[in-house]
């Protein structure tokens, strides 16, 4: 029987091992979905709401999964949906696959319905893009698509004009300008590299040198959390984490400082501030001002040498893959047997300091709000989240509180959009781990402005998957405060600006209601009595679940050291009239005394 080219492509993304396309039909992929139809052992087509959603999915899926997001969309208006979700991929350095119709052959160039200048589009964000004009061109451009996406962590895109699609597949000749193409190969398991012997010898004698360590890891450093400890431990080191490597390691652990930057801890701010020696595993954390100050030596591990440098003036720099880099460099180091004198003050003041936050956190999430304090939810929710939970946030001020107040455990997984910081990512990226990872519950923390965005029509998407995953659940839990808080804050304390209503308001609605019609469990919260209970409910449910929480709009999110420019602005911000400054005031004073007093109140 003959093969058309979409029966080829779908049959080698399957060599591949791609099990799931995240996708929306239109008539420039007709070849592709009705191939898929007639394909049962191929991939499943996986129907979001919007293209933006399918791109969104496919990263969730990558970020928690073990190979890469492939996502589908037609041409015109459906490749340029998958923008966003492609630069989120693109920022955070996730290997997707964006697999994009076109107008047919005979019609580009003349102004056809839907026809756009893909290449033009996409140049920027992908990493490989190539249009398939003649069956020949495949398996080459598919496999170097895949190759790519995994070797580079990054977005590709292939192009395929509808009348492609539906040609006979005929292989490339050994012949003169035909290019073959060898067996998938799965290139999971990224090459082992390691820096030059006299790095490794520099960076020891600097790390050996020091008294007061930090050391600061991102997601680069997964893989590699056993390795990081051992440092830790042999240098009596804290360790304080980027956003996007907040899962690499459990936060319970007493020399995890937590989170860093504008949403950091005051721990991670502490030991940044006094530490004499830094060290960066596979971090790219852009805010500076968080880093030591300039002057202190400083040791940077990455495998990209383009990232090394960016963010401090590193001293040694090693080039190579974290986990073996990293027992190199413990070989050369002169590791007593047990910590003495000031490297032992420095781990006990760490220590002491990691956990006094955690009971400035516990008071500051029971302060009284008006319902119900947002810290309070994620609280609540790092004492019941299952040991094998994968956990999303949005963007917007449920980035705080996931941050700092989420206490990731050692198989939990979590992310985020940690570079682009879209909104609307947190209910795709869940619905994308809940097909790499069926048999595991997921979370998703959204803000109500996400949620009205996007989020809650990808909730139908959960409702006509869910019965495939083993295990159902998935619980998003909406921070209803019907405010663009984020951005309302950013215009208090960055551009001393009172809250602007007309922007920054949402139209009211019931989520939960909305959840509840769409079949789905949905809760409502109004009190702080009631946030344990509905966790506990969502996560015992046979369904997706929504809880909808009525939360304060006005607790601040206080970074561990506000600097004199944002108090001002703040002040001033709320003296020219903000309509919730009595509010504001109130709780922004309650927070600030728990963190000196953590008993008050």
């Amino acid at each position: 029987m003959t093969q058309n080219v979409a029966d080829h492509l779908l049959r080698r993304l399957s060599q591949w091992g791609v099990t799931k396309i995240f996708g929306y039909p239109g008539d420039g992929i007709n070849g592709l979905v009705a191939q898929m139809g007639r394909l049962p052992e191929g991939p499943r087509f996986v129907q979001s709401r919007h293209e933006e959603m399918s791109a969104f999915e496919a990263v969730g899926y990558a970020k928690f999964g073990d190979g890469p997001g492939v996502c589908l969309a037609t041409g015109g208006p459906g490749a340029i949906h998958l923008l966003n979700g492609l630069y989120d991929a693109k920022l955070d350095r996730v290997p997707v696959v964006a697999i994009v119709g076109q107008a047919d052959r005979t019609a580009l160039g003349g102004s056809y319905q839907q026809e756009v200048d893909l290449h033009s589009l996409f140049k920027d964000v992908a990493a490989y893009l190539a249009t398939v004009t003649v069956p020949e061109q495949l398996p080459n451009v598919l496999d170097r698509a895949v190759r790519t996406a995994l070797g580079r962590s990054a977005p590709t895109v292939l192009i395929i004009p509808g009348d492609v699609q539906e040609l006979d597949y005929t292989p490339p000749e050994h012949a003169f300008k035909h290019v073959p193409s060898s067996a998938p190969d799965r290139l999971h398991e990224h090459p082992r590299t390691l820096p030059p012997v006299h790095a490794l010898d520099r960076a020891a004698q600097v790390i050996d040198a020091g008294e007061r360590i930090a050391i600061l890891i991102g997601q680069g450093a997964r893989g590699a959390g056993q390795e990081v400890l051992d440092l830790a431990d042999a240098t009596g080191a804290g360790i304080a984490k980027a956003l996007l490597g907040k899962d690499v390691l459990p936060d319970d652990l007493p020399e995890v400082t937590g989170s860093i930057g504008l949403l950091g801890t005051r721990p991670s701010w502490e030991l940044m501030r006094d530490c004499d020696t830094l060290v960066i595993v596979g971090s790219n954390m852009p805010y500076t001002q968080f880093l030591p100050p300039f002057g202190r030596r400083a040791v940077q591990i990455d495998t990209d040498p383009g990232a090394i440098g960016m963010r401090y003036p590193t001293e040694v720099n090693l080039v190579g893959d974290a986990k073996a880099t990293l027992r190199a460099l413990l070989e050369r180091l002169d590791r007593p047997d047990e910590l003495t004198g000031p490297r032992r003050r420095w781990r006990t003041s760490i220590e002491e300091g990691v956990a006094r936050w955690w009971d400035v956190l516990d008071a500051q999430a029971r302060i009284p709000a008006d319902p119900v304090n947002p810290m309070l939810i994620v609280h609540e929710l790092s004492l019941r989240a299952p040991d094998d939970a994968v956990i999303t946030a949005d963007s917007g001020s449920v980035t705080n509180w996931y941050a700092r107040l989420l206490k990731m455990r050692a198989e939990m997984r979590g992310s985020l959009s940690g570079t682009l910081a879209t909104m609307g990512c947190a209910v795709p990226y869940a619905i994308g781990a809940k097909f790499a990872h069926p048999d595991r519950p997921a979370i998703a923390l959204v803000g109500d402005g996400a949620m009205q965005m996007n989020g809650l029509m990808e909730m139908l998407t959960a409702r006509r998957y869910h019965e495939l995953w083993d295990d159902p659940r998935l619980v998003v839990c909406v921070l209803h405060n019907n405010d663009l808080n984020q951005v309302t804050w950013e215009l208090r304390a960055m551009g001393g600006s009172p809250k602007t209503p007309f922007s920054q308001d949402l139209p009211e609605l019931s989520y939960a209601a909305f959840a509840e019609q769409a079949g789905l469990v949905g809760i409502t919260v109004d009190g702080p009595d009631g946030v344990g209970p509905a966790w506990d409910r969502a996560l015992a449910a046979d369904r997706p679940a929504l809880i909808d929480v009525r939360c304060d709009a006005d607790m601040p999110p206080i970074p561990p050291q506000v600097d004199r420019e944002q108090l001002v602005d703040t002040v001033k911000a709320l003296l020219s009239g903000d309509p919730d400054r009595r509010g504001v005031a109130v709780r922004g004073l309650a927070a600030k005394a728990r963190e000196f007093f953590p008993g008050s109140g």
